[in-house]
């Protein structure tokens, strides 16, 4: 057996750097991953996620060219594999970056194998048998399959394998109208291919205000992309030019299906019950405001803990655990302003409660909108597609959230973050001076124009 002061069981956002963290301080850590270093995120996320956005852009500006007085001759061409190798690329680089810091490390061993719990301060990976007083699992989660008729009996994408596709689609059909799947539609249509999006939900992208949710259709059906919302029976079956989607509305003829219908944990096969440690019914590591378990000296980071699937709510996991761990601080989740981004061009940037759930709040709550096309530097760009959208409160005058769908959206939003996380009242932000011209200027404006609701 061996013994370590930590055990970190996944190399995603979370683990490493704690471990990191632990060896600075003297800590003999060993760090577990099944597959590679750098999770969900360097992998198959955001990295090549958006790398291949960043692709589809390229070919939709210079496909618009004539509009901004650029005239390129004939077609626009897509190099799939040069897409998809630049992709790769950005993922190795990533990568092998995180294999080289910690081949520098003193006191860090990596192991590359499938761990499984003996009891709550041992594990067993490659045949070899591990303990630490404490252990962490950062252990992420994966692609979901839904039990569907005929899904099993056709070749279907996940939002892992998609990202290897070195050919363009003839007409890809998107199962799921949620965040992934929508990026990928947007990118694909991009690239050159028929797509369909279909969705069980009534809206795209459920989670956002309706309004919200019909900007984002609207933005995608203005590029050609055919939306399906509503959908009650999905079935698949190949036909002899590939595969065809029924619906309870609509048959699609289909080269490709990807299926994005959400993501679970990966824990059913970490022998969590050898350890005492409690899930709840989805799966999901059940943790307290400080990331730890029910056991004591096992704590969950990232995305299996269900508090938030996205790599910055994972980097912070870490940072709240390296806090109360090791710099003697009480850092708490529920502290946490939840902030995200929708990659579709324009991006959607969201923060804090939406409308309807400031209303659900039982505050007296303000509201303020202004379309992009109000905005000099949509209008200079060309991208006046979408809306800008904040909510506040009416007697503390604090900002409760916002939503900034439009041109450089992920961007313009943190200003909304960092005044929500300072406490920092709408008033005083009334009376900054914004430089011009931006998109972010826009901000005092919107939050001037915020009326009782």
């Amino acid at each position: 057996m061996k013994s370590f002061d930590a055990i970190v069981i996944g190399g995603g956002q979370a683990g490493p750097f704690l471990a990191a963290r632990m060896v600075e301080k003297g800590m003999k850590v060993a760090l577990i991953e099944r597959k590679f270093l750098g999770g969900t995120c360097v992998n198959a996320g955001c990295m090549p996620t958006k790398t291949l956005v960043a692709s589809a852009r390229a070919a939709h500006v210079a496909r618009s060219g004539a509009v901004y007085g650029v005239n390129i001759p004939g077609e626009i061409a897509i190099d799939m594999k040069v897409v998809r190798a630049r992709a790769e690329t950005v993922t190795m680089n990533a990568r092998n970056g995180l294999i080289g810091w910690f081949a520098g490390m003193d006191g860090m061993t990596v192991i590359y194998g499938h761990a499984r719990f003996e009891d709550p301060k041992t594990v067993s990976v490659n045949g070899e048998t591990l303990t630490a007083p404490r252990i962490f699992l950062n252990v992420g989660a994966r692609p979901v399959i839904p039990d569907l008729p005929g899904v099993n009996d056709i070749d279907y994408l996940t939002s892992t394998s998609i990202i290897h596709l070195d050919t363009l689609p003839r007409h890809l059909a998107v199962i799921g109208g949620s965040y992934i799947g929508l990026e990928f539609a947007q990118m694909y249509r991009r690239f050159g291919a028929e797509v369909s999006v279909i969705e069980h939900g009534p809206k795209l992208a459920s989670r956002e205000d309706e309004d919200i949710s019909d900007a984002i259709a609207d933005v995608l059906r203005s590029e050609g992309i055919d939306i399906h919302t509503g959908v009650s029976d999905i079935a698949f079956s190949r036909n002899s030019d590939g595969i065809t989607v029924a619906t309870d509305s609509a048959r699609i003829d289909a080269s490709h299906v990807l299926i994005a219908t959400g993501r679970k944990p990966n824990t059913d096969d970490l022998g969590l019950d050898a350890a005492g440690v409690v899930t709840d019914k989805h799966g999901y590591i059940t943790v307290d405001d400080r990331l730890a378990t029910n056991v004591d000296g096992i704590w969950a980071l990232g995305d299996c803990n269900g508090h938030g699937a996205f790599t910055h709510t994972s980097y912070n996991d870490f940072e709240i655990a390296a806090a109360n761990l090791l710099d003697g601080d009480d850092r708490k989740v529920s502290s946490r302003i939840l902030a995200y981004a929708l990659y579709i061009d324009p991006p959607l940037g969201r923060v804090g409660m939406t409308e309807k759930q400031a209303r659900a709040s039982g505050r007296k709550i303000m509201i303020s909108t202004r379309p992009m096309s109000r905005v000099g530097r949509a209008n200079e760009r060309g991208e006046t597609k979408g809306f800008m959208k904040v909510i506040a409160d009416a007697e503390t005058k604090k900002i409760l959230g916002a939503a900034i769908l439009g041109i450089e959206g992920d961007e313009v939003i943190h200003g909304i973050v960092d005044a929500m996380n300072a406490g920092t009242t709408y008033p005083a932000l009334q009376w900054s001076v914004p430089i011009h011209p931006t998109v972010s200027e826009l901000i005092p404006t919107l939050l001037g124009d915020l009326k009782p609701v």
